[in-house]
């Protein structure tokens, strides 16, 4: 038990500062790492580690990436990044568009890709507006988060959860997606207050602001943006989004397994006498993929020790009971900014009973991490993502930067979330 202990802490240490202190370890390589030392070790056996894989969560999170790929290869978010913009309007309004924007991909496809797709050339058409980046991707990031909230398939840590705690697509919806939407005007009238005078490059000043870390780079972006015409494969567009139309159909209408489902249109779209279902694949981020599959060994390596359980009795016996939606929803807000909201969900999931509340459960545990990930850069996936790839097009978004706006927009959010909670 304690060796045991000992990993799992190691494991979630590293999915707390993002990489195993003292080694070039990263979150995947610390889960790959603990659920092969916890099969070597006894403290699991191989066909246990196996059975411990949520294969259905795994199994619609990749269908689902293929989907969100194929929109990629397409050129579609590229395309949409482009037309929004370059749209001939005003700052905020534009911050507007492009927070509605967010909200609706990241709701509709997984929330990661269509950052990691959409975060370059931002950067790079904001620049070449005269623009200050940094609103306008903060603003996509906080969106992206709380907007995928709002869907079964809009992040991983949803589809964890709502199988975790069996949701249906429909039921999902019905107590998330009113609280997503009305996230989305409060971010933007947060961001759009905060940042009022210096919406330009002419008009941002201090360190505090800094949104070329290097000029050069930044011009090149800018440069680029202006000169490439993006290509839009309508065909292949419109395909991807009959299948994506087809998904949610199925989810919504029909009682198949939802990783049967999205499974089903992953193959329909790697089947292509155009584009090479490599190039489909290289865009499924197969490090998230990992990740999962090794916290789910560790974890379940965990729940044989009986400690989890015990750990449960004494939150019960100190008033903290996880079962109370908004306990889990105050919990869940704050262990998915210490080790991130994918592995919070993961912990908290085995420990919940949805017998009777399911739904608010749900809600209680998906608005949780979800909201609450927009405090820092490192609560969830989507803001390292657009910070470290605004850097790699020389903008600098510091620590401190993200949460200036983070932090008020946690909080309104989070008290939207906590009111909405309490009527279900």
């Amino acid at each position: 038990m304690d060796l045991t202990l000992l990993i799992f802490l190691l494991v979630y240490v590293a999915m707390g500062f993002g990489k195993l202190p003292g080694f070039k370890v990263d979150r995947t390589g610390a889960a790959v790492v603990g659920a092969l030392a916890l099969m070597a070790t006894g403290s699991i056996t191989p066909k246990a580690a196996w059975d411990a894989i949520d294969y259905r969560s795994v199994g619609m999170l990749f269908g689902l990436m293929v989907v969100s790929a194929a929109f990629v290869v397409s050129g579609f978010y590229a395309w949409t990044a482009r037309r929004v913009a370059l749209l001939p309007v005003s700052p905020p309004v534009l911050l507007a568009v492009l927070i509605g924007v967010a909200g609706l991909l990241s709701s509709l496809l997984t929330n990661d890709v269509v950052v990691v797709a959409m975060t370059p050339l931002l950067v790079a058409l904001t620049l070449a507006r005269g623009l200050n980046p940094v609103p306008f991707l903060l603003a996509f990031c906080f969106a992206a988060n709380t907007g995928s909230s709002g869907t079964l398939i809009g992040s991983p840590q949803n589809m964890i959860a709502a199988q975790g705690l069996g949701l249906s697509f429909n039921g999902f919806l019905e107590v998330t997606l009113l609280p997503a939407l009305l996230s989305l005007p409060i971010i933007w009238g947060i961001v759009a207050f905060m940042y009022r005078g210096r919406w330009t490059l002419s008009a941002t000043t201090g360190a505090a602001a800094a949104p070329a870390a290097d000029a050069g780079t930044a011009d090149a972006s800018a440069a680029d943006a202006t000169r490439d015409e993006v290509v839009l494969n309508v065909w292949e567009t419109c395909k991807a989004g009959i299948v994506t139309l087809a998904v949610v159909a199925a989810f919504v209408l029909s009682d198949w397994p939802k990783e049967l489902i999205a499974l089903g249109a992953a193959s329909v779209l790697l089947i292509n006498r155009k584009i090479a279902s490599s190039d489909m694949l290289g865009h499924v981020d197969g490090n998230l993929l990992l990740l999962i599959m090794g916290l789910f060994v560790v974890n379940g390596a965990m729940a044989t020790t009986g400690l989890p359980q015990t750990l449960l009795a004494d939150l019960r016996s100190a008033g903290i009971n996880l079962n109370d939606p908004i306990s889990l929803f105050l919990v869940g807000g704050a262990l998915s900014n210490i080790v991130g909201n994918n592995p919070a969900v993961m912990l908290l999931v085995p420990v919940l009973d949805p017998v009777g509340h399911a739904d608010a459960l749900g809600a209680a545990l998906v608005l949780g991490t979800g909201f609450s990930s927009n405090l820092i850069v490192f609560g969830s996936l989507a803001g390292i993502i657009v910070v470290e790839q605004a850097a790699t097009c020389g903008v600098k978004i510091s620590f401190g930067e993200f949460a200036r706006a983070g932090v008020p927009v946690t909080l309104a959010c989070m008290v939207l979330a906590a009111g909405w909670i309490l009527m279900l």
